[in-house]
């Protein structure tokens, strides 16, 4: 039995799985573009889980078609609308560390007088003005009650060709200075992954988690009950991840379009 056997749901990462971020919006992974094209006509269910907290989910599959995907906002799950759920749960007031063109997502919130801090993927954003501002923010709450968020735990990411840090970095270095607990909103997270299965309508055991990250995608994804498979593309890198200390994947695939072969070569079999 192959990892595509019995498969109903698919998550799927974006970054590093259907394109590589970089300058110019990015480009396509060579194959995605047809093999999303595969998935869609298929019987199978599906949804993109991204980390991706620059900017957007419209923007995000607005940027993501025109490459020639064909992908809508609301197929896509990413951390800063679940924040947002979470902070008016809560009733928090954010002290914001994100990227400019993702505020609009948390224009709802009371952030007078913050009582939380919530970091996303900054970029050129994350400077020592901007992570000592989140630091204060957090030594003005008293220490058994310093909230931080972080919209994802990736320690990094591709870009351009080159790994970059991701937010995951940056949160643990505030959660190393405070003296506080990082809490994540995003892979890999089992409260992300649950929303996820819940908007598909399948069982963990029913559904596979394709991702470049081992840790967030493929282990977050196991811990949930469901199956992790590893693409050699994005972050991927064959010392670190083939085998990897703590993950064993499911499966490895070259790129997505030889997993989306895979599981449409199953379901029809």
């Amino acid at each position: 039995m192959t990892w595509a056997n019995g498969v109903k749901g698919v998550l799927l990462d974006i970054t590093g799985v259907l394109y590589n971020s970089g300058s110019c919006g990015g480009t396509p992974i060579v194959g995605s573009v047809e093999a999303i094209q595969r998935l869609k006509a298929s019987q199978l269910l599906y949804k993109f889980c991204s980390n991706e907290s620059t900017q957007t989910r419209a923007d995000f599959a607005a940027k993501l078609n025109k490459h020639g995907f064909d992908i809508s906002a609301d197929e896509i799950l990413s951390p800063a609308p679940v924040m947002v759920a979470l902070l008016k749960r809560e009733s928090l007031r954010p002290h914001l560390l994100v990227h400019p063109d993702v505020l609009a997502e948390f224009s709802s919130l009371d952030q007078s007088n913050p009582d939380c801090v919530v970091l996303g993927d900054c970029q050129e954003h994350f400077t020592s003005c901007s992570l000592n501002q989140a630091f204060r923010v957090l030594l003005s709450m008293h220490a058994d009650n310093r909230k931080l968020y972080a919209l994802g735990a990736g320690k990094y990411y591709s870009e351009n060709g080159e790994l970059v840090l991701d937010v995951g970095s940056y949160a643990r270095m505030l959660e190393f200075a405070a003296d506080c607990t990082m809490n994540v909103c995003g892979k890999p997270q089992p409260a992300f992954f649950e929303q996820a299965l819940q908007e598909l309508g399948v069982k963990a055991s029913e559904c596979v988690m394709i991702g470049d990250d081992i840790v967030s995608d493929v282990g977050g994804a196991q811990a949930m009950g469901m199956r992790g498979v590893q693409v050699r593309t994005g972050k991927y890198r064959a010392d670190a991840d083939e085998p990897h200390p703590t993950v064993k994947p499911d499966g490895y695939v070259d790129n997505l379009a030889e997993a989306i072969n895979m599981l449409l070569t199953s379901s029809s079999a």
